[in-house]
């Protein structure tokens, strides 16, 4: 009588424990396949936004354009190019570039070794 309720403790507590470890494995694998999901709405979500970011840039890229500057200052801001009386010189130019132009500094230095022997 006590070895059949041993076997009964015993029977119970590892069936107990099979229970147990069978809803662990299954709650683990529904956590698996809840983070399967999210990671799969996750990765949407990137490629969403990358997408709006691409068409923003090229958006930005147009606004910077001088064609789309022009037409902005011109229709929204009611702007145009100043007539010839409304041009104030803003000073006198330095003497030495009203002789010539400044030379590039590649000329001047290719002037300046042609000059040394």
């Amino acid at each position: 009588m006590k070895g059949e309720r041993t076997f009964l403790v015993l029977w119970t507590l590892a069936v107990t424990a099979a229970t147990a470890a069978f809803v662990l494995q299954l709650s683990l694998r529904v956590r698996s396949v809840e983070l399967g999901y999210e990671l799969g709405r996750t990765h949407a979500h990137i490629a969403r936004l990358r997408e709006v970011k691409r068409v923003l840039e090229l958006e930005l890229s147009s606004h910077k354009t001088p064609e789309r500057v022009e037409f902005v200052a011109r229709t929204l801001l009611g702007m145009s190019e100043p007539s010839p009386d409304r041009i104030l010189p803003a000073g006198n130019l330095p003497p030495e570039s009203l002789d010539h132009p400044p030379a590039a500094p590649q000329a001047a230095a290719r002037a300046g070794d042609e000059q040394a022997p």
